[in-house]
């Protein structure tokens, strides 16, 4: 599975963010609390969803389930105004993405496991110190394997 390699411009994103860990993971809660607000932002670009996780320096390096990120459950907007009172919203800075089409459940981690053990390795690029996401379109369903998603990795030239 080849990725197409993509610029992406920056973005602008509303929604709400926790930080967790694998092991304690708080994903289902989060987008619980935010699909219930996401009606009321205004200025969205399309009807996707955006689920990012914002891992800290050296994430990767030393990967252990138990490490910390912040994970936001979110949609990306033409302008910051008219936020509703609750929602936070981000700058995701432009850069280079590898962009993996995947269809199944997003509880299976095969193709994480390929992005990072095999793709990454064998190719010319390393991960990025810059958000990783998942863009979620009308054919997603969460937990069936017939869902389909675009998963974002942050690349650099190596």
């Amino acid at each position: 599975m080849e990725p197409r390699i993509i610029q992406l411009d920056e973005q602008k994103l509303v929604g709400l963010s926790s930080e967790m860990s694998l092991v304690e993971n708080g994903t289902a809660d989060l987008w619980k609390r935010f699909r219930k607000r996401s009606g009321a932002i205004q200025f969205r670009t399309s009807e996707n969803y955006i689920s990012l996780q914002h891992y800290p320096s050296g994430y990767f390096e030393v990967f252990k389930p138990s490490s910390t990120f912040v994970k936001w459950a979110c949609v990306a907007v033409i302008r910051l105004a008219c936020i509703p009172e609750g929602l936070d919203t981000m700058i995701l800075t432009g850069g280079l993405y590898a962009v993996f089409d995947h269809q199944g459940s997003s509880a299976d981690s095969q193709i994480f496991q390929y992005i990072y053990g095999e793709w990454i390795p064998n190719s010319k690029y390393h991960i990025a110190d810059r958000p990783h996401f998942e863009v979620l379109g009308a054919e997603y369903k969460v937990n069936d394997h017939t869902a389909k998603e675009e998963i974002w990795i942050p690349i650099q030239h190596v």
